[in-house]
């Protein structure tokens, strides 16, 4: 397996990924865009989700693509971000026509960091200000670990952050990922530099650190005095409908289950996004899908420790960073 040139979900020809934060809140937003309309699905298996215009995500509704997508910090008070990114798309003359109107489409998911130390004690809602921050800011380059809706995330036993990463596959097409990691569980084997998802990992992405010799049995770590969730974004060049980016997001949470333990709990709001740029067509109806959905959950798990291997310290931290207690093998 090959990963892309940046080995980014910005690998996938035409996406851009913008970060906004504010290191004193400990909390931001990361949108994905476009420069036009792009299919998109989703796939919850969370107990816990914050959503925003996913019903409209399903196959049977009458909107099949959207503008953006939206991960963000903040819980409920995240999902202002969205309407930032919607009321700048607006400006921009992007967004569904209606007669004389124009509705940008901006689905978004939002997880749970407002106990994570930082100040939440704001008088107007930051979140839509962070939005369209992180819109102005999209580029095909950007930052993971503690940055956009990664900033304050953690797991439990180290900082989370924002991963992403990317695979080429033999049909030709590209696909990526883009995580926010804030989980109950561990990404990490305990009391071990190992990452779940090491047996994934490609040119020492995350360390190199190899995987545990010998599966654990002990309890995973939780952190249950807190909520949580992990929300993601998996993306392909390949053609798909509605219908196949709902399964390739659904396939896609192997790869949150493999690099997260416990994962997809009653106090998770674990979600995949999946977005298509259609760009390129399928060329095996029954062979291709499988292969997409492979490698978009091996994506997942390889983002997922790239985001928490990433993560760096900010004052006021509750939780380690993970590189300042594993350090890359000589």
């Amino acid at each position: 397996m090959q990963t892309g040139p940046k080995n980014l979900i910005t690998d996938v020809p035409g996406l851009m990924v913008g970060n906004a934060q504010d290191d004193a809140l400990k909390s931001g937003t990361t949108v994905l865009t476009s420069d036009k309309p792009f299919t998109a699905a989703v796939h919850v298996m969370g107990g816990a989700p914050g959503t925003r215009e996913t019903d409209l995500l399903a196959p049977d509704k009458t909107v099949q693509q959207v503008d953006a997508l939206v991960l963000s910090g903040g819980s409920a008070f995240g999902l202002d971000a969205a309407s930032g990114v919607a009321d700048t798309l607006r400006k921009m003359g992007r967004g569904f026509q209606v007669v004389d109107q124009t509705v940008p489409i901006v689905p978004a998911a939002i997880l749970f960091d407002l106990i994570n130390g930082g100040d939440k004690n704001w008088t107007e809602n930051p979140y839509r200000a962070l939005g369209e921050q992180a819109l102005l800011a999209a580029s095909d380059i950007f930052e993971l670990g503690s940055h956009g809706a990664g900033t304050g995330a953690t797991t439990a036993s180290f900082k989370g952050g924002l991963g992403s990463a990317s695979i080429l596959l033999p049909s030709g097409h590209t696909v990526g990922a883009l995580v926010a990691v804030n989980a109950l569980g561990d990404a990490v084997v305990p009391d071990t530099p190992h990452f779940w998802a090491a047996p994934w990992e490609l040119d020492d992405e995350f360390g190199g650190h190899g995987i545990v010799s010998k599966p654990t049995t002990d309890w995973p770590k939780t952190k249950l005095s807190a909520k949580n969730t992990t929300i993601a974004i998996v993306a392909t060049d390949a053609d798909l409908s509605q219908a196949q980016c709902t399964r390739m997001a659904t396939a896609a949470h192997d790869g949150m289950a493999r690099a997260l333990v416990p994962s997809h709990t009653p106090m998770d709001g674990d979600l995949v996004f999946a977005a298509s740029t259609n760009a390129k067509p399928i060329l095996d109806d029954i062979q291709d899908p499988i292969f997409l959905g492979h490698a978009a959950a091996t994506c997942l798990a390889r983002a997922i420790a790239r985001g928490v291997y990433s993560a760096t310290a900010i004052s006021g931290d509750l939780l380690p960073a993970y590189t300042d207690i594993h350090r890359k093998p000589r």
